[in-house]
């Protein structure tokens, strides 16, 4: 094993080990979450996820977009074949190990090559739409300066591999042509650029390492800053479709302990079941109705969060924020993976100890104050009554996302534990509970329009 491959492994080492201890403090996160069942349904599941996920089908709504982001999605699968040779070759030391698949490893090779020149216009076109044509729902007031420089950065990071890829192959060809050497594999696009390439062996071998080094180490740093990028649903988007919802859309769910209630209420004979308790038989607190921080919804609402592509359809469909007002279901979403972050990735803050004195027993504590929640802390209650539980954004989002839900659950928190409904839902709410319906009339009085169409019509007639 040469020098070469013990950085190779060291580096290997550092940058999977890294990414699988991000990866670790996110589910960690979303299991902060309220538990749900998701058990069950696997082939309707995995139908879903082959056609959502792997198949793209709800991105074909936008026919521009869907053929751009198919090629730079296929090129992402295909090129991974190209990556495990290049990690194969960095730990053993081997050279294009993957050659002994003959005529299938040429049309590898060629597939490679052409979806690499692809992707690289795709992203041109894409930071054309983004930069030069500003698609409107590319903005808003929830894509300040971080989205802004993510959707950009992504694009420059798939350029430079793609580059790096061209210039390992390129180089390595024209190495082996000007030994009258065969070279193992199919290079449609390295054989074009041989001509700008230099004819130097040593600079060419130079130019091959480098291009091989930065192509490993930079899909490492992309790996890296994916889990801090709205990129991240390259890899959540599957999970995501996975365990999206399997009811009709729309449909809210029920508090069982409210519905017990009623069901008491309704049948005076009906048992209500015993308080869940806990592993050392106690009982356990009841929750909270609704949700105002991030543990309070359920954990598929927080890997929601995780998977947003950021892409504004869901916003872009929304009829509330089409006609001016404050909601903006993809801010709703942000928000939330946002204040994930904020409460259990923050560095945690030195505060003074009991007697004041931060010199003396300083303790490592976070900072938590009801303004810092979820609800009025990130999303006001104008946000949250300004849908119209259209379920347009459910609808729209390529990954299944439902920020409908979320929305629901701080709603719910609103009424139940705050009483802070608007007034006109106050006062449906009252004209329920006294008349039975959410007008003003007495049920006595319900049919009064029957009676009062059957007079002018018989004055009608009369006349």
């Amino acid at each position: 094993m040469t020098i070469e491959n013990i950085i190779f492994l060291l580096v290997a080492i550092v940058g999977f080990g890294l990414f699988a201890w991000q990866a670790r403090k996110i589910r960690a996160n979303i299991l902060v979450g309220r538990d749900r069942d998701m058990s069950g349904n696997i082939g309707e599941r995995l139908q879903k996820t082959l056609l959502v996920a792997f198949g793209q089908q709800k991105m074909f709504k936008r026919i521009t977009p869907a053929l751009l982001h198919l090629v730079v999605y296929v090129g992402f699968l295909v090129i991974n074949i190209e990556v495990i040779e290049i990690v194969i070759d960095g730990v053993f030391g081997t050279h294009r190990v993957l050659q002994f698949l003959g005529p299938v490893y040429d049309v590898l090779m060629a597939t490679n090559e052409i979806l690499g020149a692809l992707v690289i216009i795709a992203v041109i076109a894409f930071w054309w739409r983004r930069n030069v044509k500003k698609v409107r729902r590319f903005s808003g007031p929830e894509m300040r300066a971080w989205p802004r420089i993510d959707a950009d950065m992504i694009l420059y990071i798939e350029v430079v591999l793609m580059v790096a890829l061209f210039v390992m192959n390129t180089s390595d060809l024209k190495w082996h042509r000007l030994q009258n050497l065969e070279m193992p594999g199919s290079f449609p696009v390295s054989s074009l650029l041989m001509s700008i390439f230099p004819s130097d062996l040593n600079l060419l071998h130079f130019l091959e390492r480098a291009g091989w080094w930065a192509h490993i180490v930079g899909i490492l740093i992309f790996l890296n800053y994916l889990p801090s990028s709205k990129h991240f649903h390259i890899i959540m988007a599957f999970p995501n479709v996975y365990y999206s919802r399997l009811v009709p859309q729309g449909q809210f769910s029920n508090v069982d302990s409210i519905t017990h209630e009623v069901k008491a209420m309704m049948d005076p004979s009906y048992q209500v079941p015993a308080p869940p308790v806990g592993p050392d038989g106690s009982a356990l607190a009841p929750t909270s109705f609704g949700a105002k921080d991030v543990e309070d919804l359920a954990w598929t609402n927080l890997l929601n969060a995780y998977s947003c592509t950021e892409c504004g359809r869901c916003t872009a469909s929304c009829p509330a924020n089409i006609t001016g007002k404050l909601l903006s279901p993809r801010k709703i979403i942000m928000d939330t993976r946002d204040r994930m972050e904020e409460k259990y990735n923050s560095p945690l803050i030195f505060q003074p100890n009991q007697y004041g004195d931060a010199s003396k027993g300083t303790e490592r504590v976070k900072v938590e104050a009801d303004q810092n929640t979820l609800l009025r802390g990130k999303v006001t209650p104008e946000e949250l009554w300004a849908c119209t539980t259209c379920n347009a954004c459910v609808e729209s989002c390529p990954v299944n996302i439902n920020p409908l839900e979320s929305i629901i659950e701080m709603r719910r928190f609103l009424v139940l534990e705050e009483s802070a409904a608007p007034h006109s839902l106050n006062v449906m709410f009252s004209n329920i509970e006294n008349n039975g319906a959410p007008w003003a009339f007495s049920p006595s009085d319900r049919f009064n329009w029957a009676d009062e169409l059957y007079l002018a019509e018989k004055q009608a007639v009369t006349a």
